[in-house]
């Protein structure tokens, strides 16, 4: 029964890579951004945005009982495993991250993530903008409120 769980998981992940892997299953290209501060910029008003980044909790039914205390934060009473996912507009998935223990928070999360690891290595070209008086240096993606003060994470609210 094990092996056959795994031989099928094993073919539905090489569907979804073969199906969706040259389109959406990549980092963005200087096209993508383009387009992305383009629609943006059009639909919203919004300047050099790239796209919404959020982390949710996942329920874990099976989750094995020694580790259920790691993976179980007091306001959900059940064990959960935490998603990063950062999202266009159009609900196009640029990036995700899976797995950390439900115990944490959105800040722990995206401290681990390899989302900004490219811009640490890269170290990009500054492209200014100004919103309300305050001027960006870089792109940047729309959080919400929890997100520390980075000049990549702008808070909606």
């Amino acid at each position: 029964m094990e092996k056959t769980g795994y031989v099928c998981l094993n073919s539905f992940c090489k569907c979804i890579i073969d199906l969706y892997g040259k389109e959406y299953l990549r980092k963005l290209t200087a096209t993508d951004v383009t387009r992305l501060y383009s629609t943006h910029e059009e639909k919203h008003g919004s300047k050099r945005m790239l796209d919404n980044i959020d982390c949710m909790h996942c329920a874990w039914k099976n989750c094995p009982v020694a580790w259920k205390g790691q993976y179980t934060r007091g306001d959900h009473g059940h064990p959960t495993i935490m998603l990063e996912t950062v999202a266009s507009y159009d609900m196009w998935i640029c990036d995700s991250f899976f797995g950390m223990a439900g115990s944490n928070n959105d800040i722990y999360v995206l401290n681990h993530s390899p989302l900004f690891d490219s811009l640490k290595k890269d170290r990009p070209a500054p492209s200014p903008f100004e919103v309300n008086g305050h001027v960006y240096p870089f792109s940047y993606y729309l959080a919400d409120g929890i997100y520390l003060d980075w000049t990549t994470l702008i808070k909606g609210y």
